[in-house]
């Protein structure tokens, strides 16, 4: 059963719909908000899917106020799935004129708290939830893989309660461990803005080096200009270009690049706008990459460089548990492609080792680079020459990634296991495949379309997999969120509080350290099984207990 919850027309309380399992409305009623919290935990538990227009605009002022709900289904980010699947009929949803549900999502910017929704739109100003619901399970119920349909929802939208959850749960970070990182590295924080010692030093030796006393190195148009005239042939002024190079000016150069992407991606800025209250709290953008990957909106959650990361302590009685789900794209194409042979030389150990002691290639390096180069279509180099001995031993993987490549190329859509599919080309992009397929084609035109159907063709040989790795991801989290909800202990229960692809950080009291590496790894598999069935795939998983996530 399915319950819409919006806010009720005073936009002073909750207005719930209930709906069967084709979307059809089966009762209403309004609630209080003094009685909101018990009838939301009372339907809950019997195990209801909540129904939100945008996860993110109601769930986190739930949330503030105690109530966490077990499964949902966000209209807004299903319909973008619905919308584009290869899976769901023509005619249907594909085919409906663009509306709000279409529209990208902003925070209202307010204090998330459960008093009122007078930040909101009016009742009467915001789109149909129920008419909504029912197009998507018609559209799902018509679909060629229903049931995978289904599984990819409740994922998406799991993920969506996930992300509000972890934001608002926040990663424990030390800020007086971070400004000592900050002081040891650039100097004192500058009272009034502008360089710190260190950077500004180091600017110093770069102009008396490069001749160039007025130079302002944060200038990449300066900076290529000084580097030239001072003799320095650089086309970029890109760490591994200047590498290349035995200058004065190179080694405090890429020292002050090094800095200052410390200073400006989490230098004091960042600390006072990302940390409050002993936590970092990250914004994901679910399916923020058309991949179905997060992205986030700002604060770098995405990249946590290795610098900061002592910064990152758990609270006294607590510790880390952080999962690291091992060459997860290469094993989601063996299981998409059911390549037995594939399958095996990963099994419980390094899938890349198991491809030189199959005798696939000679090193584990080589296995790397010859992988990399099937996902991502590399043609030339070291690549190129390895991908033939990957094509044989595994013809199905290869092939399917291939196939993926080609379909592509034509300008056509190519789908993930569950049911996301590609966008279609971009106007540009068929505009220089039509010019080149010309008779009057000039070879100038020529190339150019080829080289728009590789690009175009690399794209969608790896958005199959990672793709699917980014659900096979969501189903391990929503697994593993079901586990840690068991283990509540009083006021102390685990909790996510990171996610980076194919990586889990899980804040848990000490003593529950041990059940919650199990649900990691219980979880993990169940999301294999939920996916790929019996198939012999398995998906290792790198798992570390620790207080400071840099010892991970």
């Amino acid at each position: 059963m399915y319950v819409v919850i919006e806010p009720s027309a005073d936009r002073r309380g909750l207005h719930l719909v209930d709906a069967d399992e084709r979307g059809h409305p089966t009762g209403e009623r309004d609630v209080s908000w003094d009685a909101a919290l018990e009838v939301l935990r009372d339907r809950d538990a019997t195990g209801v899917r909540w129904v939100f227009a945008h996860t993110a605009e109601l769930y986190p002022r739930l949330i503030d106020s105690g109530v966490r709900l077990g499964r949902s289904h966000d209209l807004a980010l299903c319909r973008s799935i619905l919308r584009r699947s290869t899976e769901t009929p023509d005619g249907g949803l594909s085919s409906l004129p663009a509306d709000s549900w279409d529209a990208a999502w902003t925070s209202s910017g307010d204090d998330g708290s459960l008093t009122g929704f007078a930040d909101l739109a009016e009742p009467g100003e915001r789109p149909d939830a129920v008419a909504e619901l029912q197009r998507q399970c018609e559209a799902v119920a018509a679909s060629r893989a229903p049931s995978r349909l289904r599984r990819l929802l409740a994922a998406e939208s799991c993920g969506a309660m996930i992300a509000c959850e972890i934001r608002h749960d926040g990663l424990p970070w030390r800020r007086d461990v971070h400004e000592r990182i900050l002081r040891e590295a650039l100097g004192p924080r500058p009272v009034f803005g502008g360089r710190p010692v260190v950077l500004e030093e180091l600017a110093n030796g770069i102009r008396v080096a490069l001749g160039a006393p007025s130079l302002n190195p944060d200038s990449h148009t300066e900076l290529l200009r000084a580097l030239r005239a001072a003799s320095i042939p650089v086309d970029s002024t890109s760490k591994w270009e200047l590498q290349r190079h035995d200058h004065p000016a190179v080694e405090p150069l890429l020292r002050y690049k090094s800095l200052s992407r410390l200073m400006t991606a989490n230098g004091w800025a960042w600390l006072d706008e990302w940390v409050r209250d002993g936590r970092f709290r990250p914004e994901y953008v679910v399916a923020g990459v058309v991949t179905g990957r997060w992205a986030t909106d700002g604060g770098g959650a995405l990249q946590l460089p290795t610098q900061i990361r002592p910064a990152v302590i758990a609270d006294d009685g607590w510790t880390f548990v952080i999962a690291d789900a091992a060459q997860l794209e290469p094993r989601i194409v063996a299981a998409m492609a059911s390549d037995t042979a594939m399958a095996a030389a990963g099994h419980g150990k390094d899938l890349y080792q198991g491809l030189v002691d199959a005798g696939t290639v000679d090193t584990r390096d080589h296995a790397k680079v010859a992988m990399l180069g099937a996902l991502y279509g590399a043609t030339t180099g070291e690549s190129a020459r390895l991908m033939p001995r990957l094509v044989r031993a595994y013809p199905r993987a290869t092939g399917l990634v291939e196939a993926a490549a080609r379909a592509g190329e034509r300008g056509e859509q190519v789908t993930t296991w569950l049911g996301r599919s590609s966008p279609l080309p971009p106007d540009s992009w068929s505009a220089a495949v039509r010019a080149g397929a010309q008779v009057s084609a000039t070879p100038a035109q020529e190339r150019a379309a080829r080289g728009a159907a590789r690009d175009w063709g690399r794209f969608t040989r790896n958005f199959v997999a990672q793709g699917t790795a980014a659900e096979w991801a969501l189903c391990w989290m929503a697994e593993l969120r079901h586990r840690l909800f068991s283990l509540v202990d009083g006021d102390q229960h685990p909790h996510l509080v990171y996610f980076l692809h194919d990586e889990l950080v899980i804040h848990a009291p000490e003593q529950s350290a041990d059940f919650v590496a199990d649900a990691v790894r219980d979880a993990a598999e169940a999301a294999g099984r939920g996916l790929f069935g019996d198939f012999p795939i398995d998906f290792p998983l790198d798992v570390a207990v620790t207080r400071c996530y840099a010892d991970a």
